[in-house]
């Protein structure tokens, strides 16, 4: 793993700062707490732009032209069973 993460580990120290990668398991419970968390404020993550399910195939060139500043956000759709109003949606550049 160190090697794959070469290049960006040197662009980091380059600019004074440190990389760590993080391998993940999604959990339910852990989930549902940073949605509480966001849903707070006390996160707030960085979305850079926000596409429509059919636009999916823009959202993917998007990431893929690696211009993305932030969360590249596919929405599945416009109605929410959460409070706060935001649907359901997929962040691109986590997968």
């Amino acid at each position: 793993m160190r090697l794959l993460s070469y290049r960006i580990r040197k662009k980091a120290k380059r600019h004074g700062v440190t990389y760590s990668f993080l391998f993940m398991r999604a959990n339910g419970d852990q989930l549902c707490e940073i949605g509480r968390l966001i849903d707070s404020g006390v996160i707030r993550p960085v979305v850079d732009r926000v596409f429509a399910f059919e636009s999916t195939n823009e959202a993917m060139a998007y990431v893929e032209a690696g211009r993305a500043k932030g969360k590249v956000v596919v929405r599945v759709r416009l109605e929410s069973p959460r409070a706060n109003g935001r649907g359901p949606c997929y962040c691109l550049n986590d997968v």
